[in-house]
């Protein structure tokens, strides 16, 4: 078998794993970062084959928490354009596999190294055994709703002004790196902006499966309590009256003062 150094970082591994023609890309054992890149590689590209993963269950959880990159998967796993699937056993190295071809993730320290072979042998050996190790293997269950449903059915509930919030909060969150905040207090920042009732917004995020009513609820006393957002009462017809969130007008005004 030959091997050749590829690239020295994921990304750049990742379009040396992607370069054939093949139909599926066998990725087994990949770490977080691997799994983000691969998700994000994933969403911008179209020309991409099925990704089928085998990851560490630990590892899966621990990306998936992130609500962005959660329901970027949840998309892709709705198209049929990823597999995600819990690896049982440890593996030496990270490894993309094809049916033509293997490219190893190979790290030191802070540095990685990719190295592929398209030795025919080699490559269907190792093909035919990670790929019946996936087939048996068990399915990871997204409980994320895909990001394309959310600002659908947002936009569509609750309003377009609503939505481009919503969306601008989460790009904001990406490019502060991940800034701590949960899809629930993103939610109900953007509703509280706009002036939507809460039981519209947390209507909307159980159905859409964001989170139950009660999150919702105990989120909004939580941010009531931090003086972020305020809450006014709406008579109905038959009932208790309901609530329209509001933007704090003491925080709006220490923000302004900033």
């Amino acid at each position: 078998m030959v091997s050749n150094l590829l690239a020295a970082d994921v990304e750049a591994a990742l379009d040396a794993a992607f370069a054939g023609d093949d139909d599926e890309l066998l990725v087994v054992d990949p770490s977080a970062e691997t799994i983000v890149s691969l998700i994000e590689t994933a969403v911008g590209r179209d020309d991409l084959p099925e990704l089928s993963v085998l990851a560490d269950e630990r590892t899966l959880k621990d990306v998936l928490d992130d609500f962005v990159v959660a329901s970027r998967a949840a998309d892709l796993v709705a198209d049929g354009a990823l597999d995600l699937r819990v690896l049982d056993g440890a593996v030496d190295n990270a490894l993309f596999v094809s049916p033509s071809r293997v490219v190893a993730l190979v790290t030191a320290g802070d540095g990685v190294a990719a190295l592929s072979t398209d030795d025919g042998e080699f490559v269907g050996e190792v093909y035919e055994t990670h790929r019946g190790a996936f087939e048996d293997a068990e399915s990871y269950t997204l409980r994320t709703p895909a990001i394309s449903r959310v600002r659908e059915t947002l936009e569509s509930e609750i309003g377009a002004a609503a939505r481009a919030d919503f969306d601008a909060v989460l790009d904001a969150a990406e490019r502060d790196g991940g800034a701590e905040l949960d899809e629930v207090t993103v939610s109900l920042l953007v509703a509280a902006k706009n002036d939507v009732l809460l039981y519209d917004i947390s209507k909307w995020g159980e159905d859409v499966g964001i989170a139950s009513k009660a999150t919702f609820s105990r989120t909004k006393t939580r941010l009531e309590d931090l003086g972020i957002i305020d809450t006014e009462k709406v008579p109905i017809d038959v009932g208790r009256p309901r609530l329209r969130l509001k933007l704090s007008l003491i925080h709006i005004s220490e923000r302004a003062g900033k």
